[in-house]
């Protein structure tokens, strides 16, 4: 039974240790970080893994964040630890290891902090009782980390069972197919997985990396098909996107809306099109990317061919003018409708002088006549202008010689 830090078991010295030595360590974390993975690397031979492939990312965030967690536990002992200890035992079962690698290198973690911490104690004169609280906290915190990654190495044994793999497998597609709630339920009896409400679908790119044994124990996941995906219980949660970090690090992915079960699909669709816009460079929100921070870009670039067909009606009535022609006037047009700004803000935004805004309008408004006096047809003229201006922005496979003009409204 791993020895637990009451509230009040620090009394006075748990005031001083969360206050000026706290300060300390914190400045030290860094470098701190660094040395442990160094000397994890150096002295267990299972670790020692390039740091930018996904192993190497697994133990340098497991680090970094169980040296963080220490403060918010030694301040909050009941508080509930970080729950990557959990996963990197289950990391270890499926990995095929003994426990005692993973053992290991919390005994190296905690004699390098140890080591650091003798080191601040002579260079700031810290009190001895002050060193000696943290030397029963740190190593106490130890063992509740040793326990944590046992549960879940325990926890991943037992789950260990490949036909619950497999029915859980048949369950996804099936719960894409937008199937009865009872069929679901009673497949999803077989493959041990409690039904959720709603849900939020993740897409990957073809071949993505993705460390299985990172991900949460609930997840439905087809990472092996020409189009990756992940199905995640309820809302993409802040302990959610951490446990995506690591397990699909190397890959940009996408968040679909988090949606009623029997919309899974719905969810699924727009993640892929988010995808297909990170791959275009038009939308990038970084490791994940969230439909729900580009509804509007989502929505005009739902349908390409579509909103051709409403640039060629609306904008027909420029089909005389040269391409060059086209390209200044509605790049002007697209501008006005976006800002209702003034020829001076119309200009500063198109880097051009505001006179030269006024005789684009003057020529816009003769070429248009009523249309933009009339709230349906510049509804309409506005959906296409940022449609087109969005598809402008794409960056093709092929590179730059490749894009399309987007004047072409004959």
């Amino acid at each position: 039974m791993p020895q637990t830090l009451e509230p009040d078991g620090l009394g006075t010295p748990r005031l001083e240790l969360s206050g000026r030595l706290t300060s300390i360590m914190r400045r030290e974390l860094p470098s701190l970080a660094d040395e442990i993975v160094s000397q994890i690397r150096d002295t267990i031979p299972e670790y020692a893994r390039p740091l930018d492939g996904p192993y190497g990312r697994t133990l340098v965030s497991g680090v970094e964040r169980a040296l963080n967690g220490f403060f918010a536990w030694v301040e909050s002992p009941r508080a509930p630890l970080d729950d990557i200890c959990r996963k990197l035992g289950e990391f270890e079962a499926y990995e095929g290891r003994q426990l005692d690698t993973l053992e290991s290198a919390y005994r190296v973690g905690a004699q390098t902090s140890w080591r650091r911490v003798m080191e601040l104690h002579r260079r700031h004169d810290l009190p001895p009782a002050t060193v000696s609280v943290l030397a029963d906290a740190l190593f106490a915190y130890m063992e509740e980390l040793a326990s944590l990654s046992l549960s879940g190495y325990r926890e991943a044994k037992a789950r260990a069972n490949p036909e619950l793999e497999a029915a859980r497998h048949r369950l996804l597609p099936l719960v894409l197919a937008g199937a009865p709630r009872e069929l679901v339920a009673e497949h999803a009896e077989q493959a041990g997985w409690a039904v959720p409400e709603r849900v939020t679908l993740i897409a990957l790119p073809p071949g993505a990396p993705v460390i299985r044994t990172l991900l949460d124990a609930d997840l439905l996941a087809d990472v092996e098909g020409a189009e990756p995906h992940l199905l995640v219980p309820g809302p993409l949660t802040a302990d959610r996107r951490a446990m995506l970090g690591l397990a699909v690090a190397e890959a940009k992915a996408a968040a679909g809306l988090t949606v009623p079960l029997v919309r899974a699909a719905d969810s699924l669709r727009w993640a892929r099109q988010a995808l297909s816009l990170i791959h275009s460079e038009i939308i990038d929100d970084g490791p994940l990317t969230l439909c729900a921070n580009h509804l509007e870009t989502l929505w005009l670039a739902s349908d390409g061919p579509l909103i051709d067909q409403i640039a060629r009606r609306q904008l027909a009535r420029m089909g005389h003018l040269t391409e060059r022609q086209r390209e200044r006037l509605t790049e002007t047009l697209r501008v006005w409708l976006c800002t209702r700004g003034t020829a001076a803000q119309v200009g500063e935004e198109l880097g051009v002088h505001p006179q030269t805004v006024r005789y684009r309008m003057r020529q816009i408004e003769q070429i248009l006549g009523d249309e933009l006096a009339d709230p349906d047809a510049r509804f309409a003229l506005e959906v296409v202008m940022r449609a087109l201006w969005l598809r402008a922005q794409a960056v093709p496979a092929g590179g730059p010689g490749e894009r399309e003009a987007t004047g072409d409204i004959h």
